[in-house]
Order: C-alpha cells, then sequence, then structure tokens
C-alpha cells in the first residue's frame, strides 16, 4: 500500500505550504502554527506546559492530521495552548479513531462527556433539525472560495453557529472553514455527466446529498467513511465525493484513480462543542476557545486553496485520470430539483447567502 507514502507527502506539501505564505491572525500578522514552534525553538522559548489543573477538551477529526482540517485542528490546538498558558488542553483524536462522523454527533449529542469538540461537515447538523445548515449542503451554491468566506465571516454566519444551541441540540458551533470543493471520482473513467449515470456512488446520511446524486442518474448508496476504501476496493460502489486534499490523503485514488472536477459542493466545515464543555470554562476561558477560532478560521483560509493545488498538481503527475468541468451548467440543471426542494423552506436566507458573492 501507497497510503503511507501519501500521507507523509500531503504533509510535507502542507507545511511548506503553510511555511511559505505565513498567516494572518485576527488581530495581527503571524507564522504558522509550524513556523510559530520554529520561531519559538530560535528563542529558547518553551511551550506551555499543561498545568496541574489543567481542562482537557477532546478534538474529533475523522480525517488525518496531515489534510487541510487536520492542520486546522492542530492550529486551533495550539491557539487554545497557548493563549491559555497550558489551563486548557486539546487533545485531538485524528483518523477517524473516535468513530466516523454521525457517530461523532451521535455521542456529542447524547451527552456523556467523551468528546467535547469536533470538526465536522457544516451541514452535518441538518440531519438533526438545523434547517440553516442545510443551505450549505445545496449543490452550486458557492461560486467560488471567495464566496463562501463572504459567508463565513458576516453576521451571517454567527446566525447559523449559533443555530444548534437555540434548537436545544446540547452544541454550538465555534468557527467556520473549508477543505475545497468537493468533486467524484470513480473506479471507471468518467469524462461527461451521462457517464455517472447508473453508477452506484457512495453518500453518507443526507438527503441532499442523495437527491444531487439521484438527480445525475446514479444510485445513492450509504456507506461509512471509515468503510469508503474497502468499499471501493470490493465494488460496493463505484464512485464517491470528497475534496481533492482528502481524496489523495486517505489514499483513495488507488481503487478510484478517475477524478472529475465538477465542484459541485464546497467542503464547508465547522467546529462544534458541547454545552457541557463549553459551561465548565470560564468567561476567560471561552474567549480564549473564540480568539483561537478565529485563528483556526484564518489559518485554514490562508492555506486551503495553495495545499489543494499542490495536491492536484501531485495527482496529475501520478497520472491520475482527471476532467476538467468546463461547463457546469448541465450540472446544475440535474441538480434542479434537489437545489429547489432543499431551500424553499429558507428562501429568503437563502438568496442572502447567493447574494454574497
Amino acid at each position: 500500500m501507497k497510503k503511507n507514502w501519501i500521507a507523509l507527502s500531503l504533509c510535507a506539501i502542507i507545511a511548506l505550504a503553510a511555511a511559505g505564505c505565513g498567516l494572518q491572525t485576527p488581530t495581527a500578522a503571524s507564522a504558522s502554527p509550524a513556523a510559530e514552534s520554529e520561531t519559538a525553538a530560535e528563542q529558547q522559548t518553551a511551550a506551555p506546559k499543561p498545568a496541574a489543573d489543567a481542562i482537557t477538551l477532546v478534538y474529533a477529526e475523522v480525517n488525518p492530521l496531515d489534510t487541510i482540517v487536520g492542520q486546522t485542528g492542530t492550529a486551533f490546538k495550539e491557539k487554545v495552548e497557548e493563549l491559555s498558558g497550558g489551563q486548557i488542553i486539546i487533545d485531538v483524536q485524528a483518523s477517524g479513531v473516535l468513530g466516523a462522523e454521525n457517530d461523532i454527533l451521535d455521542t456529542m449529542l447524547g451527552g456523556g462527556g467523551t468528546i467535547d469538540i469536533s470538526r465536522i461537515s457544516a451541514f452535518s447538523l441538518s440531519s438533526y433539525g438545523a434547517e440553516k445548515s442545510v443551505l450549505l449542503s445545496i449543490p452550486f451554491t458557492f461560486d467560488n472560495r471567495g464566496h463562501f468566506w463572504n459567508f463565513a465571516e458576516s453576521d451571517l454566519a454567527a446566525e447559523f453557529l449559533n443555530e444548534p444551541a437555540e434548537l436545544g441540540l446540547g452544541v454550538r458551533g465555534m468557527f467556520y472553514g473549508e477543505e475545497g470543493f468537493r468533486h467524484f471520482f470513480t473506479t471507471k473513467p468518467v469524462n461527461v455527466i451521462d457517464d455517472l449515470k447508473g453508477m452506484k456512488l457512495r453518500v453518507s446520511i443526507d438527503p441532499v446529498m442523495t437527491g444531487m446524486v439521484e438527480g445525475l442518474g446514479a444510485s445513492a448508496t450509504v456507506v461509512s467513511f471509515n468503510e469508503l476504501y474497502s468499499a471501493l476496493q470490493t465494488g460496493v460502489v463505484d464512485g464517491a465525493e470528497q475534496p481533492i486534499a482528502n481524496y489523495k490523503s486517505n489514499a483513495f485514488q488507488e481503487p478510484a484513480p478517475n477524478l472529475i472536477l465538477d465542484g459541485h459542493t464546497l467542503g464547508a466545515v465547522q467546529a462544534i462543542i458541547t454545552d457541557e464543555a463549553w459551561n465548565k470554562l470560564s468567561a476567560d476561558q471561552q474567549n480564549i476557545l473564540v480568539e483561537a477560532g478565529k485563528y483556526a478560521s484564518a489559518y485554514n483560509r490562508r492555506i486551503s486553496e495553495e495545499a489543494e493545488n499542490a495536491v492536484l498538481e501531485e495527482l496529475r503527475a501520478e497520472g491520475i485520470h482527471i476532467v476538467d468541468v468546463s461547463d457546469k451548467t448541465p450540472w446544475q440543471e440535474a441538480c434542479k430539483a434537489v437545489i429547489e426542494s432543499a431551500s424553499a423552506n429558507n428562501k429568503e436566507l437563502y438568496q442572502q447567502i447567493l447574494d454574497m458573492k
């Protein structure tokens, strides 16, 4: 298997991209977490040691640490521990060791305190009644990254982040990020939209994604993310969709070496925290998490596109069959029914997002 080599390669790419571009914090220019560590070492300044009475918060991440979202989690961890002087420790558990995203959400919403924070797809809470979150999963909502960040940094985004708390779900959103546009990858070559017809495409338990796949003429097949690699190998599914960086980091190009860049949905993500964990923090400690969230969000915005582009070039060099989609009109037309149905209950709110271009 090439998984270990792939993971190390991607990690190096992201680290180089982050170190090369620097980072803007919410208030001032700053280096990336890796660069900050190097600067600290040069100044012989040790990282904050955990205090004897430190609060530890478990942070769940489905993807490996070398992905864009994994690096974002690390940035959040380092900033929290720095700002708190070691009073708050973020224990990042990556690569799905705490379960798939739905399992993690069930654990967090069910209480018990075993998982305090998680990075989730921005629309995952729609399955639990968060209607506003549904709007972020609608295909072809965001024209480009700038469009998404206009939303993510607006007052409207705060309204979306607060929705689960207002619904009494027991969690609250802290900050947004993204992991690139999502594209389909398949075990058999796909050159045009019609080639997807009849294929079994993996979906999560999400009606919008299911509607999109069915609109494309394919068969929506629910498979856990942790089981997707083997499902592609064994023919349980013929393809799936992921952001480019996650596609490679999880070695999906091994069983599915065909990628069509339709960019149907931006991989918007958010970090959430349980009310139980939030409420045991003092006001000052809560503010530290808020500031660290702003930092992590800015870091995510800075590295995402560069890291994704670097990975895409590697995939091309490896000989992966990659098809660029110059005209997305047929794709949008195929998804018209699910776009209309998913936005029906919040037409005005959805229009506000569309108008943020």
